[in-house]
């Protein structure tokens, strides 16, 4: 079989070692597409290709229907919303991701979020500390938990929603279960998002909820930027002077919102959640033994699509 890599944004060398190695010794052809300029580029690459590996690069209807060979897409990380799934279904394309991988360094990365909001993004004016804050966490899954766990050991308050996981069970994994979304964002003074970008949560986090935070309340978000409606956003940070927004997903109007919100919001220069060398290797070998497996046992264990 042959597998491509492609990857606008590529996987680090060592990764991409690893990678080769995983594949070569199952008996499978490697071949790499890296920082390619034009989405055209990909279309002609998948023409011959059995399986493929990406990481935010888009797997489009396009794609699919050039990719005649094609069998299985492994997205390295957990979000799959660049791959069109019911496309993918059409063409009788497996579409995996990789949970789990990515988890830590996302996990760690909103940490750094809520200290460098509660210094005033360094800046010599004082700030104030995370300990006895209430942290609620939206989605604990992966990462919510594994957010969860660091922000207890600094001494925060931890709640949480999930609607695939019982209260029960968020008590037992150590939060307080919310009653409701409303009811956590009326508690807390960080939330932190990890929900995915789907029909249902797209601009979900929109100024009704927003403005129910309490006074000084940050909301951190490292999952998806569709997920904020930045209209309800932008009039949350007007009429709410104190609430305070970051990101590691710049929103459509960020400028604009910076200008005039200052140190109340930050983006990071690109999404940052899984760029570490941990995180950047883990997620490739992933989808790397993913494939292998799919073609040795016929394996959908991670299958996203149906």
């Amino acid at each position: 079989m042959k597998v491509l890599i492609a990857t606008q944004k590529p996987f680090s060398a060592a990764a991409v070692a690893g990678i080769k190695d995983i594949i070569v010794n199952a008996g499978h052809e490697f071949v790499a597409l890296e920082k390619y300029p034009e989405q055209s580029d990909l279309v002609a690459a998948v023409a011959d290709v059995d399986a493929l590996i990406i990481r935010s690069d888009k797997v489009t209807a396009e794609v699919l229907d050039a990719a005649k060979n094609l069998k299985i897409v492994v997205r390295a990380g957990a979000g799959f919303d660049n791959v069109d799934l019911a496309a993918a279904t059409s063409h009788n394309v497996v579409v995996m991701n990789t949970p789990g991988q990515n988890s830590n360094a996302v996990a760690e990365l909103a940490i750094a979020m809520m200290i460098y909001m509660c210094r005033g993004q360094f800046t010599p004016a004082t700030g104030s500390e995370i300990m006895g804050k209430t942290l609620g966490v939206q989605a604990f899954g992966n990462v919510g938990r594994l957010v969860g766990k660091k922000a207890e050991a600094l001494g925060m308050k931890i709640m949480a929603i999930d609607p695939f996981i019982p209260a029960e069970k968020i008590k037992e994994l150590g939060a307080e279960p919310a009653e409701s979304v409303e009811d956590m964002y009326s508690k807390c003074d960080f939330i932190s998002v990890h929900i995915p970008a789907t029909p249902q949560t797209v601009k979900s986090l929109n100024y009704d909820l927003i403005t129910k935070m309490p006074k000084g309340a940050c909301l951190v978000n490292t999952a998806r930027k569709e997920v904020v409606d930045e209209e309800g956003l932008a009039k949350a940070l007007e009429d709410r002077q104190d609430l305070k927004y970051i990101t590691d997903v710049a929103p459509d109007n960020y400028a604009e919102l910076k200008e005039k919100f200052g140190a109340r919001i930050f983006a990071t220069p690109k999404k940052m959640g899984a760029q570490t060398a941990e995180a950047n290797m883990n997620a490739g070998l992933a989808a790397a033994n993913q494939i292998v497996d799919f073609f040795a046992t016929g394996n959908t264990r991670f299958q996203v699509n149906k």
